[in-house]
């Protein structure tokens, strides 16, 4: 075999830990060791060469969380190739124009998207499929590795090299294909393993989807470069998950997600008598996180770590550091170690602590760009430092809070109101499940907020009623002057609000009025 790549952490953990339990799909039963998945990565790093696929080239997975994940990663990564993660929650129509934009070789995919895969290749002329089935032990996929060598002809590679490509949801037009070096990833292990007490004795559960960067860096890709154990859940259900952080066989040490996973295992009925008591991290990023959530963890003993990154970013920014995580609720904690933050104003000049401006961050675990978009790589930089979009100040200690993002600020009679506030204060609401406000058009005042609410079963409660609780605590500016009551919020596939589709259901556009 040729000489394992120095990044190869798959590889290295196989020769020193190679009994150590590196993945358990939860789902499936099917545990692996680090010797085990080094080897399977092997095969298919064999089988993609044998399929003409190699340095720079690209093959996407389209599947719910599996293994295969990280068995694609790092066969990619072996011999130069590309992963292209894919959403699954996209139609063929989407998808066909990530593809035709990336250009893949072959297609990964789950047997539940058989006819996608089948459509999506007519379409685009993708010259390889390669099926996954969990239910046969001689599917397509374990027929290939079962036929390649475990000796790959691996290649050399720097940190600059392109490890994956991941599309990100925009507000209008095309998702934008973020581009993640092999060095973006290293640095994001760095950065974020050590404040997250990652250590070869973790153990994650991973809910988030692994076509999306949480999945996959908060906290897998770091737990695995340290030799720690990842379980994984096909599909998120919290009274699942409640059963396995609380399972002591399991021993599940950290746990990350959005906001919104948090927010439906604290409503379920196991969640007051599930035994957190081993969990050592919950970290939570993606969105700001409403506080009463904060609170509700808290008051189990499990403080919430906050966090701030995006896809662009590997994704990790800022932390708060676990002994901060009380003393400074609601805080996305200070830039981490191998970063650099700023918050600005629109002509990008540094706002004083207090005032609310655009997050800037720079570093080596930043994008270089968007695949194939020049003009959109341009437009996201300023002499280097990458515009994130979102919203924040900083406190007199240093310390930042993600107010919102940014184009989801609208402007009142002349003043900036940010949903995330509101939504706080709607929180609060015994009745309320679930939460989110929206800038509508006003004649009078440019925009007015209009909240959206999912009320907890067989509770009631009125427009007049949630009017007059925001009355009495917030300025009568933010104060949403419309409320509609809905069964669910459209929620995307880590479980973020897509308020660009409730603007498209109340206002007929997909994007705010203010940006």
């Amino acid at each position: 075999m040729s000489a394992i790549p120095y990044f190869d952490w798959i590889a290295h953990h196989a020769g020193r830990r190679p009994a150590t339990l590196a993945i358990h799909d939860l789902h499936t039963g099917r545990k692996l060791s680090y010797t085990q998945l080094d080897e399977r990565a092997r095969r298919l790093a064999s089988h993609l060469q044998a399929n003409g696929i190699g340095r720079g080239d690209r093959i996407a997975i389209l599947s719910p969380n599996c293994p295969e994940y990280f068995e694609l990663q790092f066969a990619a990564g072996k011999i130069g190739a590309i992963m292209l993660p894919l959403n699954w929650r996209l139609t063929v129509a989407e998808l066909e124009y990530i593809l035709n934009d990336a250009g893949p070789k072959m297609l990964v995919h789950d047997s539940s998207f058989t006819a996608q895969a089948r459509d999506l290749k007519g379409r685009v002329g993708i010259a390889h499929l390669l099926e996954i089935d969990i239910d046969r032990a001689d599917s397509a996929y374990e027929r290939a590795l079962m036929a390649a060598s475990a000796t790959p002809r691996t290649v050399a590679l720097t940190h600059d090299d392109t490890a994956m490509v991941m599309y990100t949801s925009g507000t209008t037009g095309h998702p934008k294909g973020a581009i993640i070096t092999h060095g973006m990833n290293f640095w994001n292990c760095v950065n974020l393993g050590i404040p997250a007490l990652i250590s070869p004795r973790t153990v994650q559960l991973v809910v988030l989807p692994l076509f999306h960067t949480g999945g996959l860096n908060c906290y897998a890709n770091p737990v695995l470069h340290a030799g720690g154990t990842a379980l994984i859940m096909r599909a998120f259900d919290p009274g699942q998950a409640l059963d396995h952080i609380g399972d002591p066989d399991l021993g599940i040490t950290h746990f990350f997600a959005v906001p919104a996973p948090y927010q439906f295992m604290m409503q379920h009925a196991k969640f007051q008598g599930c035994d957190l008591s081993r969990l050592q991290i919950a970290g939570v990023g993606g969105a700001p996180c409403a506080l009463p959530i904060l609170e509700g963890w808290a008051a189990r003993g499990v403080p919430l770590v906050q966090g701030w990154g995006m896809t662009e970013t590997s994704p990790a920014g800022t932390m708060l550091d676990a002994a901060d995580a009380l003393r400074k609720l609601g805080s996305a904690g200070k830039a981490l170690m191998h970063t650099a933050v700023r918050i600005v104003d629109d002509a990008g000049r540094d706002v004083p602590r207090g005032a609310i401006g655009e997050l800037w961050t720079r570093g080596p675990h930043i994008t270089p760009g968007y695949w194939n978009n020049p003009e959109a790589t341009a437009k996201a930089f300023t002499d280097g430092w990458l515009h994130t979009g979102d919203a924040a100040r900083e406190d007199e200690e240093g310390f930042i809070f993600i107010v919102d993002r940014w184009k989801d600020m609208y402007i009142s009679g002349g003043e900036n109101v940010y949903p995330a506030e509101v939504e706080n204060v709607l929180f609060q609401l015994p009745q309320v499940a679930d939460a989110a406000v929206i800038g509508v058009p006003s004649e009078r005042w440019g925009e007015v907020g209009k909240a959206v609410l999912v009320l907890k079963p067989d509770q009631a409660l009125t427009a007049d009623d949630v009017i007059r609780h925001c009355l009495t605590r917030l300025a009568k500016f933010k104060v949403p002057q419309s409320v509609e009551f809905v069964e669910a919020l459209p929620r995307n596939a880590t479980g973020k609000v897509l308020k660009r589709e409730l603007r498209t259901m109340y206002v007929g556009a997909a994007t705010p009025a203010i940006t």
